[in-house]
């Protein structure tokens, strides 16, 4: 059997522990059989990127920029103790944050859903996609330990050195030690969130609601709400009707109501913060973080397709062990297939296009039919069903494809 070929390369971004087993696993058993594929590799594991001072995140995030599509396998964000552990030169940033600030895109996540496995809010019936902004908020802050009392002050001095724009705000009086957090954004940027948003809801027909809390944050989360408005009623309000569909604007306290009663169906956006804590809510709640495609969207089209959770350290260490593990690859194989599926729709290669839908399509019906992973084993409602190792699980998959 000849294999698809592909004219224009995607961005391959390696990563860290169990995902990154799982990345070459996928690989060499469910695309390089059937696929002549053509990547620009990036290796964006934690010693590569300690190496290069984080560069390497950098430069594959500029091709990403160049060839409009990029795949990413899931990444260590260290903290202290991972620093000591291998023994780094830092606490470097979030890859997935470089990335997106770079990119000046929207993350959306979206559960896959599969018969057998019913989400534990009743009235569920469509998966519901979260679209993160992905900038700013308290992943760039600015934090203080406060050892005494005395006043803390927010100042702004303007670059042009005009008096008249220079601000200055009492942010609190401390009578003893406490602790401090400045948060910014950029209109820019929420423009560029406003407008993925927009987009994305048009592409895929589903209704658009969006969350802030400007009732309390009369400035930080209205300036989203009213750049929100603006660019829908501007840009977007006559197609929205067009494709009857709509766009909806809620406090966040009572878009969380309205979530749990709705039947689900559409996207809801959220600020950075928020969507980073709902998009697990939702995940879980549909049945697993392995079980969620993730996709990082510019309003100048360009797409990152990830795997929406993190390394799974702990089945890393078994690994290591040379224990057999079951850890979950969907999330993983949907990126796969989703920037396949993209690269092929841009280079307009439909051969491309139909190998990403088998691919999903043979690993939803895998786990339908009572093949599956031990994470979702336990709330599988499917007969017969069997708890198979990652190796057992992809090579059922591959008998599909």
């Amino acid at each position: 059997m000849s294999k698809i070929r592909m004219t224009t390369p995607i961005v391959e971004m390696d990563g860290d522990e169990m995902t990154r087993v799982l990345w070459k696993q996928i690989k060499d058993t469910l695309i390089l059989p059937y696929v002549e594929l053509k990547t620009e590799y990036y290796d964006l594991c934690l010693k590569s990127r300690d190496e290069t001072d984080d560069q390497i995140t950098v430069d594959a995030a500029e091709a990403t920029k160049k060839y409009g599509v990029a795949v990413k396998c899931a990444t260590i964000t260290p903290n202290a103790q991972r620093v000591e552990e291998y023994k780094l030169k830092k606490q470097w940033k979030s890859p997935n944050g470089t990335i997106r600030a770079i990119l000046d895109g929207t993350v959306f996540r979206t559960p896959i859903m599969v018969k057998g496995i019913h989400p534990t809010v009743r009235t569920w019936k469509n998966p519901i996609t979260i679209a993160r902004h992905a900038y700013g908020d308290i992943y760039k802050d600015v934090e203080m330990n406060i050892p005494c009392a005395g006043v803390l002050k927010m100042v702004f001095e303007p670059a042009d050195g005009d008096k008249d724009k220079r601000q200055e705000e009492t942010v609190f009086t401390y009578k003893g030690p406490g602790v401090a957090m400045g948060m910014h954004n950029l209109e820019k940027s929420i423009s560029s969130f406003a407008r993925s948003c927009f987009k994305y809801a048009l592409d895929t027909k589903q209704d658009l609601w969006f969350s802030t809390k400007d009732t309390i944050s009369k400035k930080y989360d209205q300036t989203f709400k009213l750049i929100f408005e603006n660019i829908f009623a501007k840009e977007y309000k006559a197609d929205f009707e067009k494709a009857g569909i709509t766009y909806f604007y809620t406090l966040i306290d009572d878009a969380v109501a309205r979530v749990v009663r709705s039947e689900g169906g559409f996207i809801w956006a959220c600020k950075n913060y928020d969507g980073d804590v709902m998009s697990d809510m939702v995940a879980t709640a549909f049945g697993s973080l392995a079980m969620m495609t993730s996709v990082l969207v510019s309003p100048d089209g360009i797409y990152e397709y990830e795997a929406a959770h993190g390394t799974v350290t702990r089945h890393y260490y078994q690994y290591l062990e040379g224990k057999k593990t079951s850890t979950n690859p969907m999330a993983t194989i949907f990126a796969w297939s989703g920037a396949l599926r993209k690269r092929g729709e841009l280079d307009g290669n439909e051969e491309l296009q139909k190998f990403a839908g088998r691919l999903e399509k043979a690993a939803i019906e895998t786990i339908e039919a009572g093949e599956m992973t031990k994470d979702i084993f336990s709330i599988s409602e499917t007969p017969n069903k069997k708890s198979l190792t990652t190796e057992e699980f992809l090579g059922a998959i591959a008998k599909r494809l």
